[in-house]
């Protein structure tokens, strides 16, 4: 990935769905390749040259991401194209296509045989995502066992590509494999999506292989949905030159990438492909269900036996008054000295525009009334009141 060299709804979230593997210990954000009990993965291309026989001698390596497709599929019809030169790039990139497919699958046996766990990712680029992650299907052909992921290098749509598109790249996955892939991406970029996790329902919620090359990112992980790092990558040949490397996994050159999971290397297999959505959080300046601001014209609904008593003209006198008066008068309104006084109405003050930061809302009416709502001063009907619940 091209990133490694540089320097770099609303429903469902208020129901709270819970997606996790259960297999994550306490998070740890910085070294935490120093722990030798947590599980190492490594990731390459067909450029990079290693040696899976003594890779699988480090009892901490557990799985191998393996560049798989990229962008959109080469075209099919090379000798339809009339430009010799055009032509000859379009042979020559089946070529390589074909070359790299072959090494690709090699690759994977030879590492499932060895034991490792295999995946492959898919480099995004600008195009058509569902004909890209089918692509990518057609190219990895993966298995239930392995990892699927989304490769965004960064939020730059002109090169790679974009968040919408990754969205809809990976619900076409989840369609085709059932299941959903890793998002592959920096910091930069990982910020952003959970900084608008509704906005990007589905991405903020893929499990996050994380690329920075720091030996602490508790100060900078974007948090939202994402409250751990299901693989961390920490060393690439940006930071790992001859004489010093924060990770060098034998059987390997400098270029190789170098993984770190928070967890062991049994729990990761166990875990492994990581196919499934982490929890949604809602953000903390997101409105809840009872905090809405209410619209100047809204009335008090009721809900009682028949006969119906319409409350809007006590929400009608509630606006011409104040609330001091409001609260010292309803007691006469409601209790004169004829009336029972066994409790009659119970009365909230929540926030409210209307009365500087107060309301009442009449809670309940019981039949403890010995006076009929006709006899009220400002009674719209003549029905007798029965049992009353309203509310705004």
């Amino acid at each position: 990935m091209n990133i490694r060299r540089s320097t770099f709804a609303f429903a469902a979230i208020l129901l709270g769905l819970w997606f996790s593997s259960g297999a994550h210990a306490a998070s740890e954000f910085a070294t935490p390749w120093s722990n030798k009990a947590r599980a190492i993965v490594l990731d390459g291309y067909e450029h990079n040259s290693f040696n899976l026989a003594e890779i699988v001698k480090d009892p901490r390596i557990a799985a191998f991401i393996h560049k798989g497709s990229d962008g959109l599929p080469a075209n099919y019809h090379c000798k339809r194209i009339t430009d010799a030169t055009q032509q000859e790039l379009c042979m020559r990139i089946w070529r390589n296509y074909a070359v790299s497919r072959e090494l690709y699958q090699t690759r994977r046996t030879l590492a499932k045989a060895l034991g490792l766990k295999w995946g492959a990712y898919h480099l995004g680029r600008p195009g058509n995502p569902i004909e890209q992650a089918n692509h990518f299907i057609d190219y990895a052909e993966p298995s239930d066992d392995e990892l699927i992921a989304i490769d965004i290098e960064d939020n730059d749509p002109e090169r790679f590509m974009s968040l919408q598109d990754a969205q809809t790249f990976a619900e076409q996955i989840k369609l085709r494999t059932g299941r959903y892939p890793v998002l592959y991406t920096n910091g930069t970029t990982a910020k952003y999506i959970a900084d608008r996790r509704l906005e990007f329902p589905t991405l903020s919620r893929l499990q996050l292989w994380y690329a920075r090359y720091e030996a602490d990112i508790a100060p900078h992980f974007p948090k939202g949905n994402w409250q751990d790092y299901a693989l961390w990558q920490f060393t690439s040949q940006s930071n790992c030159t001859k004489q010093r490397c924060p990770y060098r996994p034998v059987g390997t050159n400098r270029d190789i990438d170098v993984n770190v999971a928070d967890m062991t290397v049994a729990q990761l297999k166990n875990a492994w492909p990581l196919g499934e959505l982490v929890r949604a959080l809602p953000p903390e300046n997101l409105p809840m269900p009872g905090n809405r601001p209410y619209p100047q014209d809204d009335v008090i609904m009721a809900a009682a036996e028949v006969p119906l008593v319409d409350y809007r003209a006590l929400w009608e006198l509630a606006q011409t008054i104040t609330t001091e008066n409001f609260i010292a008068g309803i007691g006469q309104l409601f209790v004169p000295a004829d009336i029972d006084m066994t409790m009659t109405a119970s009365v909230e003050k929540p926030q409210n525009k209307f009365f500087a930061s107060e309301k009442l809302q009449v809670v309940t009416v019981t039949r403890g009334l010995k006076q009929t709502v006709q006899q009220l001063p400002w009674s719209p009907l003549a029905a007798p009141v029965k049992h009353c619940v309203a509310s705004r």
